[in-house]
């Protein structure tokens, strides 16, 4: 493997305080070193540093060299929700919303039947297309549902093709009833914890369960929940998105490592997430699509709440791959700050996976790593919808720009 010296950083965002300390930076959570240098051996990252130092960085003799010319590094973005496994097109659902229809999630069984219909070749082609656009716009990990499948068949190949591209993949056969259940709910969720669990389990790290009126109750998604622990999975949950539940205490209940969408939350949930290890992970691309009202970020974060931030890329209500349309929402409408949303979408997203290789960039961490053609990563924010990310690297190897 080539040792790489990237040199010539005019702010790089390493998430660890402590780090950036050492070199001179700040002790804000996002930890940031000005006219810094890294360098990167064997995938991982094993020096950071001003510039000015690089040439004493570890003793290190260099294979190459990566000039940034003056722009930010960042950690690459950990999307820790998305359903990028799926076929057909709901652009449709998403005028009528427009025009005023609101959004219920009964179109998901629209993608369901065109999914079922897919062939793995079909479904593997537009999951590549989508993890090409999260590339290119900074996310070197991402988490991938399942759940336009809701039959044994089809969710086990969307695990499988899932588990093609990412470790982070997670078993969602109780996203709604399909509709050939729709008069016998218990046989489908028998159905869930029984083969469809069995034959997703090998192919799956989470489980997760769409935990709202109109999807699963409450005793129902603590089953599913339950069973899913006991074949090894952990547990995530949807909820609180069409409205107000008991969603976000089941979540506490089992252990989730975060509890996602968060639309309508009370004082009690708050106060629930906030005494809790549980991520609270906001998804702004929902309320953009839906036009349901945007959560509080601020109100989370001031509470001691951890706050990830997600795409919730689908083809219903988010369909968008973009991390930095996300910042630049939650930012605008969520109460957050650049440097919490950044944080959010990087170190948050790793702490609701669980992961401790990634979301840094720090001694030991997995070499992902965006760049950000500007002075600073409020940038993100500050121009939305300028396509600002340059090169990409994964693990030290350049996978976009």
């Amino acid at each position: 493997m080539t040792r790489t010296l990237f040199t010539n950083i005019g702010l790089l965002v390493t998430n660890n305080p402590s780090e950036a300390v050492r070199a001179g930076g700040t002790k804000t959570p996002t930890g940031e070193i000005e006219n810094a240098a890294m360098i990167v051996d064997n995938g991982l990252v094993a020096w950071v540093g001003r510039a000015v130092d690089a040439e004493t960085g570890g003793g290190f003799d260099i294979d190459a060299v990566v000039n940034v010319h003056g722009n930010t590094l960042i950690p690459g973005f950990v999307d820790s929700h998305s359903h990028i496994v799926f076929a057909g097109d709901r652009a449709g659902e998403f005028a009528a919303r427009m025009e005023g229809k609101p959004y219920a999630a009964g179109g998901i069984r629209s993608t369901v039947a065109a999914t079922r219909e897919a062939t793995d070749e079909e479904l593997r082609h537009r999951l590549h297309s989508l993890l090409t656009e999260m590339h290119a716009q900074g996310t070197t990990t991402v988490e991938i549902k399942s759940g336009y499948g809701l039959d044994v068949a089809t969710e086990e190949r969307l695990v499988r093709l899932a588990r093609e591209v990412t470790e982070e993949v997670t078993f969602l056969g109780a996203h709604v009833v399909p509709a050939e259940y729709k008069e016998n709910r218990e046989e489908y969720v028998q159905l869930v914890i029984g083969e469809m669990l069995e034959k997703c389990a090998p192919h799956a790290k989470w489980i997760d369960v769409f935990c709202e009126e109109g999807a699963f109750s409450v005793e129902e998604s603590r089953r599913i929940l339950n069973a899913g622990k006991e074949a090894g999975l952990l547990p995530r949950v949807h909820a609180s998105q069409l409205g107000p539940g008991e969603g976000i205490a089941l979540a506490i209940e089992v252990g989730a490592a975060s509890v996602d969408h968060c639309t309508y939350l009370t004082d009690a949930d708050v106060e629930a997430l906030a005494a809790s290890q549980t991520v609270a992970t906001l998804l702004p691309g929902v309320e953009f699509s839906t036009k349901q009202p945007y959560p509080s970020g601020r109100r989370l974060i001031d509470s001691g709440v951890t706050v990830a931030l997600s795409t919730d890329c689908n083809p219903g209500s988010s369909f968008t791959s973009s991390m930095p349309f996300c910042i630049a929402v939650a930012v605008r409408e969520m109460g957050m700050t650049p440097a919490e949303a950044l944080w959010a979408s990087t170190a948050g997203g790793a702490q609701a996976l669980q992961r401790t290789d990634v979301g840094k960039i720090s001694v030991g961490m997995r070499a992902d790593i965006a760049e950000i053609s500007a002075p600073s990563y409020v940038h993100l924010a500050y121009r939305p919808g300028v396509p600002l990310i340059g090169r990409v690297w994964k693990d030290g190897e350049l996978i976009a720009g």
